[in-house]
């Protein structure tokens, strides 16, 4: 916050029922994880009363953000490359497009533009999909999320206030790519297969632990698992040293590297006839995908966003029985399927159908909720409701933050009343927006022709 000036004011029409301007900030809109997240808005918006504009950070493009660019621009979208370009840059042309809503799609991931959102360039900004926790940042006023990622008891954190969508936070889009369904192995190999294809920093030694008790349950069992490391000898051989320490010998195991091309990726799957999720931090795509090549997948639920995600699809498309609340019932869960292996066969030919027909997969469906959520927030600003600018009190500001004309902060944040918070409450749970923003972001310099007050060091 103290590297970037914040915008404090806004020159957008406040019109709660006009037409709005909805920016999507994202270096990831390429073959990406993400990718199959955002296409649906992409596509199903109506670009008559929403217009998009895309904000692409993508280093490489591929065939895939080609699609995506044609898409948008046909029906009446902006589309923007903005790789390489100054974070204070891109935050006065983002202003200039005079985006409604700015909605940030990667957290505190690779290639984000945090410094832009830092600046505050649209009067309601937001952040979704890429990253499973708060950005900490208190010029984000909003985190997209649902009921079952993170329930209203939640006792996460988050500078953000966190607005439910209705059903599922996520609509997933499947890889045209991803080839037909195949019949589950066990009726041709005689034996289960477990598998996983997550993040390897996501298989922690307490997953190697449960995963190795359902492994030597059923002693002819096998487990495949595939990740990028894999290349490298020595993570194999240490992920297969680990797994015998637990009692399962490596000729049980099957270790695959990364896998380039998608079709070949996603037939990956008819290795497998049960998928095992990671926990603390659940799969997010890889649930999607085993999901849709028939593979159901056994999760477990937690207490904070990261472990919830899995609940979340699992409950879209039905399948509430494969979800453990704990290392018990996720051993027991995912025993008790593999030892019926005429119903996994049916479950498998029917999975895919089952989830397309999910809200999971309905786009069209997911579109209109996200809109009339994007609705409702735009009115809450244009009624003065502005969680990043609320928690302030003007009166309790110390009378040296006041503008070298003798404005004070008031009269600065003249949208709204707004409170202070003390330090001691940072941030609290269920979404309640009352972490301070730093004192330095109230300047005593002049204002420049953008707007923008310069943060003063203190």
């Amino acid at each position: 916050m103290n590297l970037y000036p914040q915008y404090t004011s806004w020159d957008n029409l406040k019109d709660p029922d006009r037409s709005l301007v909805i920016g999507y900030v994202s270096p990831d809109y390429f073959t990406h994880s993400v990718s199959y997240f955002i296409e649906a808005p992409l596509l199903y918006h109506d670009y008559g009363k929403y217009k998009v504009v895309v904000y692409s950070a993508v280093v490489k493009a591929d065939a895939k953000t080609n699609k995506f660019r044609e898409r948008v621009v046909k029906k009446g979208g902006n589309w923007r490359d903005i790789y390489g370009i100054d974070e204070k840059k891109l935050a006065n042309i983002i202003r200039e497009d005079k985006v409604d809503i700015l909605v940030e799609l990667t957290g505190h991931t690779a290639n984000n533009r945090l410094g832009m959102m830092a600046c505050r360039p649209a009067p309601v900004q937001a952040t979704w999909i890429g990253y499973p926790n708060t950005t900490g940042l208190p010029t984000i006023d909003y985190r997209f999320t649902d009921s079952l990622a993170d329930p209203p008891n939640t006792k996460q954190k988050h500078v953000e206030e966190l607005v439910r969508l209705p059903g599922c936070f996520l609509c997933y889009t499947p890889s045209p790519e991803a080839g037909p369904v195949v019949q589950t192995p066990a009726l041709s190999n005689g034996f289960i297969t477990f598998g996983s294809f997550n993040n390897l920093a996501k298989i922690t030694p307490r997953v190697l632990r449960v995963w190795a008790k359902i492994l030597c349950a059923i002693p002819t069992s096998r487990l495949v698992v595939k990740c990028k490391p894999f290349c490298c000898d020595s993570v194999r051989q240490r992920f297969l040293s680990t797994l015998e320490e637990l009692g399962l010998e490596s000729l049980r195991v099957d270790l695959l590297p990364l896998i380039l091309l998608n079709h070949d990726h996603m037939q990956a799957y008819s290795l497998m006839d049960i998928s095992l999720d990671t926990f603390p931090y659940a799969g997010t795509t890889t649930t999607c995908e085993s999901l849709y090549m028939g593979v159901p997948c056994v999760t477990m639920a937690g207490s904070v966003h990261a472990h919830n995600v899995g609940v979340s699809l699992l409950h879209q498309v039905g399948l509430e029985s494969l979800i453990a609340q704990n290392e018990d019932e996720y051993i027991s869960t995912a025993l008790d399927l593999a030892s019926d292996i005429s119903s996994l066969s049916s479950l498998r030919t029917s999975l895919r159908e089952r989830m397309l027909r999910s809200q999971l997969c309905d786009g069209a469906n997911f579109v209109q909720g996200l809109e009339s959520k994007y609705r409702s927030l735009w009115r809450r600003y244009c009624g003065g409701d502005i969680p990043s600018l609320r928690r302030y009190n003007a009166e309790n500001i110390p009378e040296r933050l006041t503008t070298d004309s003798g404005a004070s902060v008031r009269d600065i944040h003249n949208d709204t009343n707004v409170k202070e918070v003390s330090p001691s409450n940072s941030s609290v749970a269920n979404g309640v927006n009352s972490a301070p923003i730093p004192v330095s972001i109230f300047p005593t310099s002049e204002r420049n022709l953008n707007g923008e007050y310069r943060p003063v060091k203190q």
